[in-house]
Parts: C-alpha cells; sequence; structure tokens
C-alpha cells in the first residue's frame, strides 16, 4: 500500500478543525541553550495562544526522568498515562505542530509511531504557518476527557548506543545526521558544554535545515529526493542529531520518499560523545 505524506497544510487542518476524530497538539519546545530558553518559557507561549482544542506535549516531561540524557523516549506505561490525560487516544487523528518550524512536532510524531499510533500527522510550517494562514487562535486551555490509549510498540523504530555502534561498520545500515556540518566535521563547538563535536564513523551529514524551503515548510518530494535519493535505497536506515529531536525531521523527509522503515537514535550525539573514550571522526 502506498504510504500516506506525514504531513498536512493549515488549510487542510482549518476545514478539519471542528471533526470529532480530530486532536491537536502543541509541543512547542525552546532548545536549552537558545536566548529564548527558560523554566515553563515554551508552555507560557502555548498560555498565550494557541490552535483551538489544542494540548500542550513537553518533551521534557514526558521523558524518561531516570535517565541522564534530554527528552529520552518514556517507558510505554508512562507514556500511555501521560497522553490519556492528554484526551489524547484509540481512535484520534492527531496532528502536531510547534513554534519552532515542525522540530519538537517531528519528534512527537515519531514518539507517537513508537509507541504504535500511527494516525498523526504534522502542520506544514508548524505555528508560523498556522498564523499566515488566517487561523484561529484561543488562549483558554481544553479540558480534555480522558482517552484509552493502547500501546503497541514497534522497537524497530528505536535504537540505542549498542545498535548504533554496531550500525556503524554495517553495510546495510546507513546512519544521516541532522546537526548543521560544521558540528559535524569537527569545526564548530556543540552547544552542550562539554561534548565534543565531530560525527559518529560512517554517517552521513544532513542537515535539517536543507529539508525545509524558504516558507517554513517540509520541502517537495523531489526536492527530498535530490538530498536523499542516493540512501534509499540502504536496507536500513538511521538518523541522528545534537539529542533525538532534529533527527526526526530527517524521518519526516524519508517518510514522505517512501520509506516509513527508519528509526531514530534516541540521545543521539549527546549519548554517543558522553561515552567513554567515544569514537569520533572529523572532517
Amino acid at each position: 500500500m502506498p504510504i500516506e505524506d506525514p504531513m498536512v497544510s493549515a488549510d487542510w487542518l482549518k476545514s478539519h478543525l471542528e471533526s470529532p476524530d480530530i486532536r491537536v497538539i502543541d509541543a512547542s519546545w525552546i532548545p536549552p541553550w537558545s536566548e529564548a530558553s527558560a523554566p515553563g518559557a515554551a508552555k507560557r507561549l502555548y498560555s498565550q495562544a494557541h490552535i483551538p482544542g489544542a494540548v500542550y506535549f513537553d518533551i521534557d516531561d514526558i521523558a524518561d526522568e531516570d535517565s541522564s540524557l534530554p527528552h529520552m523516549l518514556p517507558s510505554p506505561e508512562k507514556f500511555s498515562s501521560r497522553v490519556r490525560k492528554l484526551g489524547l487516544g484509540d481512535g484520534h487523528r492527531l496532528v502536531v505542530y510547534d513554534r519552532s518550524g515542525f522540530m519538537a512536532s517531528a519528534r512527537v510524531w515519531w514518539m507517537f509511531r513508537v509507541m504504535g499510533h500511527s494516525d498523526i500527522k504534522v502542520l506544514d510550517g508548524g505555528w508560523q504557518a498556522w498564523e499566515a494562514s488566517g487561523g484561529p487562535v484561543d488562549d483558554m486551555p481544553p479540558i480534555p476527557g480522558e482517552r484509552h490509549f493502547t500501546v503497541r510498540f514497534q522497537n524497530q523504530l528505536l535504537k540505542n548506543f549498542t545498535q548504533v555502534q554496531q550500525a556503524s561498520s554495517d553495510e546495510q545500515t546507513t546512519i544521516l545526521d541532522a546537526r548543521p556540518e560544521g558540528r559535524f566535521s569537527g569545526k564548530d563547538p556543540e552547544p552542550r558544554e562539554g561534548l565534543s563535536s565531530g560525527h559518529i564513523p560512517g554517517s552521513f551529514s544532513t542537515p535539517a535545515t536543507t529539508l525545509v524551503d524558504s516558507s517554513g515548510c517540509l520541502k517537495s518530494k523531489q526536492e527530498l529526493e535530490d538530498i536523499l535519493g542516493s540512501h534509499l535505497s540502504a536496507p536500513h536506515l538511521v538518523t541522528s542529531c545534537g539529542s533525538g529531536v532534529s533527527a526526526a525531521l530527517i524521518l519526516l523527509a524519508l517518510h514522505r520518499l517512501g520509506r516509513d522503515d527508519a528509526a531514530l537514535y534516541d540521545g543521539s550525539w549527546t549519548d554517543w560523545a558522553s561515552q567513554p573514550n567515544p569514537d569520533i571522526a572529523t572532517a
């Protein structure tokens, strides 16, 4: 069966916003090294204005609190419990957006897919596209009714350090890195203090910014084919980035091109470069 596009437009969402099975998620997130970063800053933006009916999903809160790494995927039990309370569950068609184009929303899209909920789309262009389209805005938080969420864990969409370490020398696996080229090559520093820059041996630089057009939307299939086409025939695809957020944007692009089986290295470079004596390539 053909793979559905992972994105929806602002106009599509406007015309379906009142559909009884549609639920909208605001996944706005501000990277901790950003000048705009402050405790609760992203949620305050949500409180000031959001798409009507949208619930707020915090990737730093719905996460594995026992891990020293940022916003790691939580256990299925925790994920299910949290999204049930947000009124998100079985039978719902989910649409997720954020205020950083769709970087954090791409991660939330991936999280739901790992947990077995494939009926989820990302708002192309994010909050900026919604505002530009004249979509309605609300500042009142919804009061969702709890909804049952059935987890069907898709472990093939998730990779850890040991698996990626093995994959880095496996000719059957291609690893795509979403960080800027300067960090990939080791020329520029990492934003997280104490981390060396460079890349996983054998990986390919695929900056997330190259996958987005000038309007802030995911590039067309033809444009993405020009960027990713040489990797599409790889038996196995894994994406990585700084901490597992922008890597999900590569997953969106691959999905648009018909590869819905690519996995994400959760923890990504933060995990890799934090290992004892990590194997780091440069140039």
